[in-house]
C-alpha cells in the first residue's frame, strides 16, 4: 500500500526503482478511471458553486442543455485528474523512500509529511490545468470564450498570477493538506477496516470513502473560493482576501449558502477516491 511505513531504505536500487514507476503508472490509470465516473456530479458541483443555485435547479440547467454540453470541458479534467493521480501517488511514494532513507522523521509520520510534499507539487503543475477547467465549465464565458483555444490565447495574453496561476495560494494550500490527511489516514484506517473480516479491495473502498469524504467536506469552502476565482476571465484582478470576502458577502455570510453542493461533493469524493483507492492498492498488491 502506498504510504505504507513498512518501505525499507536498504532496498534501495532496481527494485525501488520499478516500486516508483509502478505508484506513478497505477495513480495514473486508478485516476482517469474514476474521473470518466464522476464528471458529471463534479460539473452539477460547479455550477451550484458559480450560480448559487440548488441542486435541482443544477441538475435542470444540465439537462436542458442536452448530453454535449454535458461533457464540455471534459478533456482538461481527465487530463488532470490523471495528472493528479500520477503525481499525487507516485511523488508520494518516492518521497517516503527518500525520507526513510534520511531516518529524520518516526515512520508513522512519514506518510502525511511525503503527502504534503506531494501536493504541493502537486497544485505547482495543476493549477493552470484547473484554471483552464473552470473557464470552460462556466456557462458565462460560452460566448466570448467557445473553444479550449480561445481560452488558452486570452490566458496567455494575462500574467501567470493572474491567468494560467490564478488562485495558486488557496489551491496549494487545499492540495498540501488534503494529500497530507489522505495519506495520514489511509493506511491505519484501512488496516482498521480490514480487521473487521472485510476483502482487502473493499476496505480499500471504504477507506478512500471515509477519508476522501471528512477531506472534502473540511476543505469545501476553499474549493468554493477557488472556483469563483478562476471562473471569470479579465476584469478587476483582485487577490484571495478581497474574493473570500466577497464571497462571504454573496452567500450573506451563511455557513449554509457557502456549502451549497456540500451533499454532491460527498457523493463525488466517495465515488471518486472509493474508486480511486480501490484500483490504486489492487494494482500495487498484483504488480507483482
Amino acid at each position: 500500500m502506498a504510504g505504507s511505513p513498512d518501505h525499507k531504505p536498504d532496498e534501495a536500487g532496481p527494485g525501488v526503482s520499478m516500486l516508483n514507476f509502478h505508484s506513478f503508472l497505477h495513480g495514473g490509470t486508478s485516476s482517469l478511471l474514476s474521473a470518466v465516473i464522476v464528471f458529471p456530479v463534479y460539473k452539477t458541483v460547479f455550477r451550484q458553486q458559480i450560480h448559487n443555485t440548488p441542486v435541482r435547479q443544477a441538475v435542470a440547467q444540465l439537462c436542458r442543455e442536452g448530453p454535449l454540453k454535458l461533457y464540455r470541458g471534459v478533456v482538461p479534467p481527465l487530463l488532470m485528474r490523471t495528472l493528479n493521480g500520477t503525481l499525487l501517488f507516485g511523488i508520494q511514494d518516492s518521497l517516503i523512500h527518500q525520507l526513510s532513507s534520511q531516518k529524520v522523521l518516526p515512520s508513522s509520520a512519514l506518510p502525511a509529511v511525503a503527502g504534503f510534499g506531494a501536493g504541493v507539487v502537486e497544485a505547482v503543475a495543476l493549477t493552470p490545468f484547473e484554471r483552464i477547467q473552470n473557464v470552460l465549465q462556466n456557462s458565462q464565458n460560452d460566448r466570448h470564450l467557445p473553444t479550449l483555444k480561445s481560452i488558452l490565447v486570452r490566458l496567455k495574453t494575462q500574467p501567470l498570477a493572474f491567468g494560467f496561476y490564478r488562485a495558486f495560494l488557496p489551491i496549494t494550500v487545499r492540495n498540501a493538506l488534503g494529500s497530507s490527511l489522505y495519506f495520514g489516514f489511509k493506511g491505519p484506517m484501512c488496516n482498521a477496516v480490514e480487521g473487521q473480516g472485510l476483502s482487502p479491495l473493499v476496505s480499500s473502498f471504504i477507506t478512500g470513502t471515509l477519508t476522501s469524504m471528512a477531506i472534502s467536506l473540511a476543505l469545501y469552502p476553499v474549493s468554493v473560493l477557488v472556483a469563483n476565482m478562476q471562473a471569470p476571465v479579465g476584469g478587476e484582478a483582485t487577490g484571495w482576501g478581497a474574493c473570500w470576502r466577497m464571497l462571504l458577502r454573496s452567500r450573506q455570510r451563511s455557513v449554509a449558502l457557502l456549502y451549497r453542493g456540500g451533499s454532491l461533493v460527498i457523493l463525488r469524493s466517495c465515488v471518486t477516491w472509493g474508486i480511486t483507492t480501490a484500483i490504486y492498492d489492487w494494482q500495487q498488491k498484483h504488480s507483482g
